[in-house]
């Protein structure tokens, strides 16, 4: 956690009071704000909110820095296991924290499995592939089953009990109750030691209210926002960010795979890992890492059994 805000120089009790309030507690939350959005926020005048920011900025130091100290900052990233050693290997040894996974795929391709698997696993201890931690679940689709995380909690050898109070979910009913539970989940993730957000489907709530070419551009400017508020909440507090992502047909693609996700540049950009499911015979589904700044694209094979997510 960065520092906290008691430390700001120039800042009276009163100030302290209100940001702390506003769920500015840290430094970083600070730093990391636009004036206008930390005026809204607090009350403060956006001068005064420009003046704390870069207050807050020259305190965590956040100038330029050699590439030997954003390696030792690496060390801090954790990784969360997703049950499957391939998979973990074909992700660079799990989910990361401090990063954004897309997984996109048609139905039935284990998109959601994997989001149940990884709120069960990252309460597994470190030693194990989790974090110690509790899960924070926005479900679109009601698609969360809590019957599907009491089987893969005995799979791992956990208390189901414990393991389902660890997780919490909130049922988003559109794309701006979708937003407002991202900006809520701050106050959550504090209280309850959250490490992985989990959204199910990122773009569902999205497609149904913004319909027809017209909605476009109000579609992504939100969607750019929201994917910014999540990657926010990855980099302050170091958890992981995992988002399942739904399909579209392309039919002018004559040779190859015609499915494409949907959501465009704004999230293939935003997207710190990308991650194309699909269904293969039986069990048998098949995993394609096609997007990450520092892994090869790759290939690997895992199965979807009643205990979880396991190796072919």
């Amino acid at each position: 956690m960065a520092d906290k805000i008691d430390k700001l120089p120039g800042v009276g009790e009163k100030t302290l009071e209100k940001f702390k309030e506003a769920g500015y507690d840290n430094m970083m939350a600070i730093a990391a704000s636009s004036p206008g959005t930390l005026s809204t926020d607090t009350g403060v005048g956006e001068e005064t909110a420009a003046k704390i920011i870069a207050a807050a900025r020259e305190s965590l130091q956040m100038g330029f820095e050699t590439a030997t100290n954003v390696l030792k900052k690496r060390e801090a990233v954790g990784r969360v296991t997703t049950g499957s050693k391939t998979l973990d290997k074909l992700l660079g040894g799990g989910v990361e924290t401090q990063a954004i996974l897309e997984a996109h795929g048609a139905f039935g391709s284990a998109k959601t499995q994997l989001a149940l698997q990884l709120a069960v696993n990252v309460q597994l201890p470190l030693e194990k592939g989790g974090l110690g931690g509790k899960a924070l679940y926005i479900d679109t689709e009601g698609s969360f089953r809590p019957e599907r995380i009491i089987e893969m909690a005995k799979g791992v050898g956990l208390d189901p009990k414990k393991v389902m109070e660890n997780i919490m979910i909130a049922r988003a009913y559109n794309s701006d109750h979708q937003v407002v539970l991202t900006d809520k989940a701050e106050e959550v993730i504090k209280k309850e030691g959250i490490r992985i957000v989990i959204v199910d489907s990122l773009m569902a709530a999205f497609r149904s209210d913004y319909t027809g070419r017209g909605t476009l551009a109000n579609r992504q400017q939100k969607l750019n926002r929201h994917l910014h508020a999540l990657q926010k909440l990855a980099d302050v507090y170091n958890l992981a960010v995992y988002v399942t992502n739904q399909v579209m047909s392309r039919p002018d693609v004559m040779f190859g795979d015609p499915t494409a996700p949907i959501g465009g540049h704004i999230l293939g950009h935003q997207a710190t890992f990308r991650l194309y499911l699909r269904k293969s015979k039986g069990e048998k589904r098949i995993a394609k890492l096609i997007d990450s700044p520092n892994l090869p694209e790759g290939e690997t094979i895992f199965i979807v059994t009643g205990e979880g997510i396991k190796d072919a």
